[in-house]
């Protein structure tokens, strides 16, 4: 992302000295210094057309899609260079369909079966995917645990409503993660936005963002408060990611 951004700089302050010598003087080896100034101006056209071309996605929810309807107000304000290809949902109840439907996403439910192994279930909820030429998966409140394919591998991210590893893991999500900061007496929580593995709220992580936790905070108003963070850090870490895709 830095490259890219660097590469853009020069570039415009390249095009700048190009102006600035636009009077057609050939004294002191202008011509080349305007030939390369011009060619510095096209490569940052085309650094700022790779950074703003959209990144195809593909989002897994479980719910009331509140995290996937933040995204799509994103891409729709201009500040998430995304293409929506699929909505994966756990269940067919998920209100988070509904956002989908509404911006003609298209959909699919894959639920879990206890007749399928854990990789004939992966197959399911990633083929579909596949198929569609997503390039990175967002898990946006997606409570199955589902095993990453090799070719998906730190091609898939989750956002946690905690500061991994607090917090974190088997049955933690919701207001069960904002009430267990509270009975535990930390003062700062937040959320993390993480790679996924094929363990439960664990890979490497992109970003955390953090917020205070308040002597009279309840689990809700906690919870209130670190999904504000949420919907700043995930299109955060889908634009770096986006970055240096292209």
């Amino acid at each position: 992302m830095n490259t890219a951004i660097g590469e853009f700089d020069s570039a415009i302050k390249a095009q700048r000295l190009a102006v600035q010598f636009s009077d057609g003087s050939d004294e002191g080896g202008v011509p080349r210094v305007l030939a390369r100034a011009s060619q510095r101006s096209q490569k940052a056209k085309e650094v700022f057309i790779n950074m703003t071309r959209p990144l195809p996605i593909a989002v897994l929810i479980s719910g009331g899609g509140t995290t996937l309807r933040n995204l799509i107000a994103c891409r729709d304000s201009g500040v998430l260079p995304v293409d929506f290809r699929l909505v994966v949902s756990s269940t067919k109840h998920a209100t988070g369909l509904q956002f989908a439907e509404a911006a003609c996403i298209p959909t699919v439910v894959v639920s879990k079966s206890k007749s399928l192994s854990p990789q004939e279930h992966s197959e399911k909820v990633f083929g579909p995917i596949r198929q569609t030429g997503a390039r990175l998966v967002v898990m946006a409140g997606y409570l199955q645990h589902v095993l990453i394919p090799k070719d998906f591998e730190s091609r898939v991210i989750n956002i946690h409503p905690s500061l991994i590893p607090a917090f974190s893991g088997i049955g933690m999500y919701g207001l069960k993660v904002h009430q267990a900061a509270i009975d535990l007496g930390v003062k700062v929580s937040g959320c993390t936005v993480h790679f996924v593995d094929n363990e439960y709220d664990h890979g490497p992580i992109l970003l955390q963002s953090t917020c205070e936790v308040l002597a009279n905070d309840t689990a809700e108003s906690l919870q209130r408060r670190v999904f504000a963070l949420e919907c700043e850090a995930l299109p955060n870490a889908i634009r770096k990611i986006a970055a240096v895709e292209h």
